[in-house]
Order: structure tokens, then C-alpha cells, then sequence
């Protein structure tokens, strides 16, 4: 994907334009997902915060909300943040990775930083499925010829039935439909700022509401409301991460283009237009109070009601794929990076490398979605929950771009302050604005992140744990090879022997457990670590590091990046040319069983050293994770306490 990428971007060769718009194309239905079906709830969120459906108000919601499309998400993410990606790919964890690179260890903070970004990514994963999908399906409202025979009963039914089915087909991958994302989607952005327009021609003024003085003259008269109606405008660029974290698969220029001479454009007009539409309706009330409404599908003409009631239900499945894929995506990451115990990872497509499925994520969301539609049951309840994850997102990916910047480019401390300064100050405003909603449903996001990141930190600090004390239990690697040089007691099996381990410099447990116990040596021993590197994808040049430790022992050192996924015995067989001896019919693999027991004295906090138990017994096998053929495994048991 990468190379296809480098194509696109790429003045060289006749296929490139063509590839250039096919990477677009795809990056309107997949990045834009998201923040692509703002528009169904956000200004009528918005504007039912102001106290009143009046002109200022919708004035100063549309500047608002304009200002914040063009400064968070155009100025931030489009124009400064995708310049600071990992090789080609971006998102939170890409960038602590990058972080960690520049300051040269991993330390506490950028630590902490990268699994908040993350946990609270989880919490937003849940709700966007939730919030967008409702939001369509409340749209069969505005229809009047089906208006008394919707009920909030038939709203959630319809609702769960889309979700759930959405959740079913994912182990099949999303090759089939995802054919289909950039197509729909682009007859979505198409289709808003076609409804829009008319309504902006009508009523012209409202493009006054381009001048930042309406924003900030209504945040100063509005006091609190001010505050709350910020909080709800920021649901107009939830999804914005989702511009940086698919930028491995897309690149920066399709992305860019995209968002600059299409998704932008498409949500200013509609969100003018429903500004507009509002205006007209305060107009025709002739000083009466008008009731705020579902101002998106009530602009539209009558006939076309059903017809975008339909394509904004495509819209909102697809905005949801995206956010399922990107969890998928993530916790891959997580995995790879010793966030996370290993899960049962399974590739959907032999050709995509980012088309991945694991079964215990899909499982985890699909509960969330449900309790989430279960318990707010509208989108304007769950708009309460929505946006306090995503600020948090924001204000982590800040910090990081901060430490990048300083570190990795070397910026001065006063060039960095004075462009991620104002940055991190819009965030923070934002975070504040989203807090206000803490007791009304914000609260939801933040459970689930602080229980990710207890779990992700309780993982993290136990395998450090359990590697210690391996380090202690087992002898130098250097030492038992050539004293076994000379040893006659030892029993010499024919073949190959692969022995994985952690720790490459000490004896692998399982080796060391064969030679007590069965007084076995193989004739040739491969003592294979696998290492995690903080770029993306390693290339197949730079996989291996291969160390002779005496005539019977090989270390092999394989690295991949933290988007790859190992496959140990394709990398052996690729080292037959430099001498490996790797006939996979006869080789065996020792994979060592640690088996983990509270110790009378727990080395881990109460609670986290029963997680860190439940979590190792549940990890998924590294025989399958690492693609290690079943019947040439021999597993060899020992017991930690912790």
C-alpha cells in the first residue's frame, strides 16, 4: 500500500493521476466517513443549546462552526499534523511511536500519552456507530406520510438490526462493499451541498456568518450557553483523527486534495444551508417563538426525503465501517507495540495487509453499540456523550506533535510554542466545552477509557514484570552454548530446532526445560526473537540480524513494523540464502508456556495482578499468532508467580 501510495504521489509515469484520484476517491468514502454525517445532528445540537432559535443564534452557530472546520481540522490536521507521520502513517499511537524515536526511549510520558490517545479512541469507536446510524434512521420522521407510524420503539428496532448486521459481516472483510464506500460516498457530499444551496440563495445573509466576529461576539454575550453551544458545534469535526490515522493507506496528497476542493466545500454549504433554512423559518414566524427541529432532513424538498433518508443511512454505515476498521487497525498496533496481550488477528484479504478482522474486538464494540442505543436512545441523547473522547484525542495528539517537533525537527522551543500553543489552546477550550456534558452522558467515554487504559497499563507493566524476572531465572545464552559444545551427555536429535524467546542473550526457557528434563540437543538450534519496530513496515532487506553463538546455536533477530503482523516461518525460509538451515518438515518449534500464579506477595498493585493473569491465560496462542505450523510445535511449560 505504501509503494502504491509513493506512486500516486509521484510526477513520474502515465498511471499516476489515475491512481492519484483512485486513492481520492477511496478517501472520501473511508477518512470522511465520520465527519461526512456531522451534518445530521450537529447543527440542530448545536442551536438547541443556544437558549432560543433566534438570528444570532444561528449566526453564531454556523461561524462557529465554520471556524472550527477551518482551524481544527483544515489549519491542524490537514495542513500541519499529516506533515508529521511515521513513514507514511499516522494516527496516536504512530505518533508516540515517532515520539519515542526522536526522545530515543520510550518514556513515562509519552507513554501515558499514547495509551489515553488510544483508550479514549476505543470510546469513540463505540459511540460513532451508535450516534450516526440513529441519526439517519430518526430522519423517516421528517417524512409526513410516515410520521405516525415511526415510534422511538421503531427508531432503536431499525436502528440495532442495521448495527447488528454491520457487526455480523465483518469477519467476511469489507473488500465487497468497500468497492462501493467512495462511490456513495461522493453522491452523499454531492447530494448535502446540492440541499444546501438553495436555501443559501434565499437567504443570503447567512453568509455573513463567514466573519469570525459573529463566533466570538456570541460566545461573549452567551456566557455558560456560549459554552455548552461550543461544546456542541465541536460535533462538527468529530472524525478529524480519522484524517490522520488513515494516512498510511491513503497518503497525504489524495487526503489533502480531498478535503480542500470537495469534503470541505460540501459540509460549508450545508451547514449554511441549514443556517439559512433556519433563518427562513424565523422569518416566516413573524416574531413567534420557532421550535428548534431536525433542521437537515427538514430542508429538504418532500419528494426527496426517502431517497436521502436512504443515502444518509448508507452514509452512516459506512462512517461506521470506518471507525470499526480504524479500532481493528489500532489495537493491531496496540498489539505489536506491548499495549496489549495478543488477539486472535485474521487477515480478510490476501492482497490488502491493512484488512484485518479480530473477532474479540468485533465482539466488545457490538456490546457497547447496543447498551449505548439501549440506554440514550436518541441521537441528541447520545450527542451528550459524544465529542469528550474525541477533545481528549485531540489535546494527546497536540502534546505528541509537540514533542515531535521539538525533538524530531528540531524546531526552536519558541517557533514550536507559538504554532502548537494556539493549537493546544483551541483544545483545551474545546475539552472544557465538552466536560460541561460530564454529567449528561460524557461520563460514557471516559469509563471506557479509563478502563482500556487501566487495562493497557496493567498489561505494559506486568510483561515488563514477567521479562525481568526471566532475565534473573535464566542463564546468558553465551555461557550453556559452549559449554554444551563439549558435553557428551547431551543427546543429538537431527534437524532443526526453533526456540522463540524474548530475550535472544539468555537460554529460551523452553531449551533449557528440553535439556533438564530429556537431556536433548538438536543439531542445529535457531533462537528466534521477534522485535517490534517503531516504523510501520519493515523492509524485507532489513527483517533479519543473524548471529553466530557457537557451531550449535544461531540467534536470529526478526523486526517488523508495527502495522505488520509476524509470519516466523516465511522469514526463516526467506534466510535459506544466507545460510539458515530451515526445512519446515524438519524443524521443530519449542514454544515455551509460562503458566502465572499469584505470589504470596503480588509484585503488581491489587487488581491489576488478577488482570495480568486473566489477560495472559486469555492471549491469544503465539502459534497461531506467530503462523506457526500446529504440528510441528513442542510446548514446554513453566510457572511465574507475581
Amino acid at each position: 500500500m505504501t509503494a502504491a501510495i509513493e506512486a500516486a504521489a509521484t510526477p513520474h509515469g502515465a498511471a499516476t493521476p489515475r491512481r492519484f484520484w483512485t486513492l481520492a476517491l477511496g478517501s472520501v468514502g473511508v477518512v470522511f466517513g465520520d465527519i461526512g454525517t456531522s451534518p445530521l445532528y450537529a447543527f440542530r445540537e448545536a442551536l438547541g443549546q443556544a437558549g432560543g432559535v433566534t438570528p444570532d443564534a444561528v449566526m453564531g452557530v454556523v461561524s462557529l462552526a465554520f471556524w472550527a472546520l477551518i482551524l481544527v481540522v483544515t489549519v491542524k490536521y490537514v495542513l500541519f499534523l499529516m506533515r508529521a507521520d511515521n513513514h507514511g502513517e499516522g494516527g496516536v499511537l504512530s505518533l508516540a511511536a515517532l515520539a519515542e524515536t526522536a526522545v530515543g526511549r520510550r518514556t513515562r510520558l509519552i507513554f501515558i500519552l499514547g495509551v489515553t490517545g488510544a483508550a479514549l479512541f476505543y470510546g469513540d469507536a463505540i459511540i460513532t456507530p451508535a450516534i450516526s446510524v440513529l441519526s439517519a434512521v430518526e430522519g423517516l420522521r421528517s417524512v409526513p406520510a410516515l410520521a405516525d407510524h415511526v415510534s422511538q420503539s421503531v427508531v432503536i428496532a431499525a436502528s440495532l438490526t442495521i448495527l447488528l448486521g454491520l457487526f455480523l459481516v465483518q469477519s467476511h472483510g469489507t473488500a465487497i462493499v468497500g468497492r462501493w464506500f467512495g462511490p456513495i460516498c461522493l453522491v452523499w457530499f454531492v447530494a448535502i451541498a446540492g440541499v444546501g444551496v438553495p436555501h443559501i440563495l434565499a437567504e443570503p445573509r447567512v453568509l455573513a456568518a463567514l466573519s469570525p466576529h459573529h463566533a466570538v461576539g456570541f460566545l461573549l454575550h452567551h456566557g455558560l450557553a456560549g459554552f455548552f453551544v461550543l461544546g456542541s458545534v465541536f460535533l462538527t469535526v468529530t472524525g478529524a483523527e480519522a484524517l490522520f490515522a488513515d494516512m498510511g493507506h491513503f497518503g497525504r496528497w489524495p487526503i489533502q486534495a480531498s478535503w480542500l476542493f470537495f469534503v470541505l466545500p460540501a459540509l460549508l454549504l450545508n451547514y449554511l444551508g441549514q443556517g439559512g433554512f433556519a433563518l427562513h423559518q424565523i422569518a416566516m414566524a413573524h416574531g413567534a417563538a420557532v421550535p428548534n427541529s431536525d433542521w437537515f432532513f427538514q430542508m429538504i424538498p418532500l419528494p426527496l426525503r426517502i431517497p436521502l433518508v436512504v443515502l444518509a443511512t448508507l452514509a452512516t454505515i459506512i462512517a461506521s465501517q470506518a471507525v470499526i476498521t480504524g479500532a481493528f487497525s489500532l489495537t493491531n498496533q496496540a498489539i505489536q507495540l506491548g499495549y496489549l496481550p495478543r488477539l486472535t488477528v485474521r487477515r480478510t484479504s490476501e492482497t490488502q495487509a491493512g484488512e484485518i478482522y479480530i473477532p474479540q474486538i468485533t465482539i466488545l464494540l457490538a456490546i457497547g453499540v447496543v447498551l449505548l442505543v439501549g440506554i440514550f436512545h436518541t441521537s441528541s441523547g447520545l450527542a451528550h456523550a459524544y465529542g469528550l473522547a474525541v477533545t481528549g484525542t485531540m489535546v494527546v495528539t497536540t502534546t505528541l506533535a509537540f514533542i515531535v517537533v521539538t525533538r524530531e525537527w528540531k524546531w526552536p522551543l519558541w517557533g514550536a510554542l507559538a504554532l502548537i500553543g494556539p493549537l493546544l489552546a483551541i483544545d483545551t477550550v474545546f475539552l472544557g466545552a465538552n466536560a460541561l456534558k460530564l454529567l449528561s452522558g460524557g461520563f460514557v467515554p471516559l469509563m471506557i477509557g479509563a478502563a482500556l487504559f487501566f487495562v493497557m497499563a496493567t498489561w505494559a507493566r506486568g510483561a515488563d514484570l514477567v521479562r525481568r524476572k526471566a532475565e534473573h531465572d535464566t542463564p546468558p545464552l553465551q555461557e550453556v552454548a559452549l559449554s554444551l559444545a563439549s558435553s557428551r551427555s547431551v543427546y543429538r536429535a537431527p534437524g532443526v530446532a526453533v526456540f522463540l524467546t524474548s530475550d535472544p542473550t539468555r537460554v529460551p526457557g523452553a531449551l533449557l526445560h528440553n535439556l533438564k528434563h530429556n537431556r536433548v540437543l538438536h543439531q542445529a538450534n535457531l533462537i528466534v526473537s521477534i522485535e517490534t519496530a517503531q516504523t510501520p513496515r519493515v523492509e524485507e532487506a532489513g527483517r533479519a540480524e543473524i548471529t553466530t553463538v557457537s557451531p550449535d546455536f544461531t540467534r536470529v533477530r526478526l523486526t517488523y513494523g508495527y502495522m505488520e503482523t509476524p509470519n516466523v516461518p516465511r522469514a526463516l525460509a526467506a534466510l535459506r540464502g544466507q545460510g539458515i538451515r530451515f526445512d519446515i518438515m524438519n524443524t521443530s518449534f519449542f514454544v515455551g508456556r509460562r503458566t502465572l500464579v499469584r505470589a504470596a506477595h503480588p509484585l503488581l498493585p491489587p487488581g491489576m495482578d488478577k488482570l495480568f493473569i486473566w489477560l495472559t491465560r486469555n492471549a491469544a496462542d503465539p502459534v497461531d499468532f506467530f503462523h506457526i505450523p500446529p504440528g510441528r510445535v513442542v510446548e514446554l511449560g513453566t510457572q511465574i508467580s507475581v
